[in-house]
């Protein structure tokens, strides 16, 4: 007995999709005209699109995004990160007029002593790390936080837009830690230290190297940092040990962050960064092994 099969199919004369060679459509791409399958399909504005062209034009537009002297993102407000670093200055030293010394002693930068309250040991080689940090946001006196704040509102803001948020954050921490650990290793272990001088000395450096990579004029911001250091080593009561700590660490992380090469940017500056918080750490381990 003779068994019927169906006939084969016959070809339509419509292309095939120029990623898909079996499958034929009469859809093409409205912005290279390439034919594509219900599969390579992207809805569009008006019509449809194919993946390369979609993928291709959200690269441009990846590649056309406004990018920092660092590589950084453009922002629109680049005085945010300033504006919220004053913010927390502020609010701590409102909390330090409300609550007495003792928010200070608790988290001003101390190496190691012993706590009259308690009569226990206290500070960084207590284990207390946070104060290297805690202690860059904490002022008793108007005129301290005064001049620090005013460092960081002129010296933020130009760094903050040649930087990039993110950068600009690691910047101002690293050189706080920096001054904190430079006062932990030199200065006696008894003393407390704070105030957000070893970051805004940081903004200094930074600034300088800045100023250097642009080609500007370096005369005023070497005369301001001059008149500061002046201070700094002239007025009593002051712990410079923060203000060089900061000055050297800042300095360092603007130069990887500035003169990094854009086809290894992102792993030079990581790197640099890593570099200066380890030495930091080294730092600060010599000191309690000191003190230990």
């Amino acid at each position: 007995m003779a068994q019927a099969y169906g006939q084969p199919s016959q070809p339509t004369g419509l292309p095939r999709c120029y990623r898909h060679g079996e499958r034929e459509t009469g859809i093409r791409c409205t912005r290279c005209e390439r034919p594509i399958c219900p599969s390579c399909m992207i809805s569009a504005a008006v019509g449809y699109q194919c993946p390369d062209c979609v993928h291709g034009a959200q690269g441009a537009a990846r590649a056309a995004r406004p990018r920092t002297l660092a590589g950084g993102a453009v922002s629109t407000d680049p005085r945010l990160v300033t504006k919220i670093l004053l913010g927390i200055n502020l609010l701590v030293f409102v909390a330090v007029l409300v609550g007495g010394d003792r928010l200070v002693e608790d988290l001003g930068m101390l190496g190691h002593a012993i706590d009259p309250s308690t009569f226990s040991w206290v500070g960084a080689a207590d284990g207390q790390w946070y104060r290297l940090l805690t202690a860059a946001f904490l002022h008793q006196q108007i005129w301290h936080i005064a001049f620090n704040m005013m460092g960081l509102w002129f010296l933020g803001p130009p760094l903050e837009a040649a930087l990039g948020r993110v950068r600009f954050v690691a910047l101002y921490l690293i050189s706080a830690l920096a001054g904190s650990a430079l006062f932990y290793l030199l200065a006696p272990q008894n003393q407390l230290s704070l105030g957000a001088s070893g970051a805004i000395f940081g903004l200094f450096g930074a600034t300088a190297v800045l100023a250097r990579r642009m080609r500007y004029e370096l005369r005023p911001i070497a005369g301001l940092l001059a008149v500061n250091l002046l201070i700094t080593f002239l007025w009593s009561g002051i712990a410079w040990e923060a203000h060089i700590g900061g000055l050297v660490a800042g300095s360092l992380v603007a130069l990887g962050l500035v003169y990094a090469p854009r086809a290894h940017r992102t792993l030079v500056q990581v790197s640099t960064c890593v570099l200066v918080l380890l030495v930091i750490a080294v730092a600060c381990a010599v000191r309690t092994a000191q003190l230990l």
